[in-house]
């Protein structure tokens, strides 16, 4: 029989891993709703104790602070990549219970 991690652990978890990432390039590909999927690159600036926020290159040389919440990584609305590499820093799959 598995054992159920309990979130709150997984959201601990995806804090210290980003608060050891702070000033790395992140790729965000982050569910908006109604079939809008927005993808950005930017610099991780802080990971606060509830959300992260990255520094992403605006138009114009502008640049904009995006935050994201940890939860939102744990339900896979949004994901981050490497910007490098393109590879995935979070794979969490949400059971979907069948009725």
């Amino acid at each position: 029989m598995e054992t159920e991690v309990p979130s709150v652990n997984r959201v601990d978890e995806i804090h210290e891993k980003l608060a050891s990432l702070q000033g790395e390039r992140l790729k965000v590909k982050a569910n908006m709703g109604r079939s809008r999927i927005v993808e950005r690159t930017g610099t991780l600036v802080m990971a606060y104790p509830s959300l992260f926020q990255l520094e992403v290159d605006e138009r114009r040389g502008r640049k904009a602070r995006q935050s994201y919440q940890y939860v939102d990584v744990l339900t896979g609305t949004v994901e981050l990549f490497d910007a490098e590499t393109g590879e995935r820093l979070f794979d969490y799959v949400v059971a979907e219970t069948e009725e």
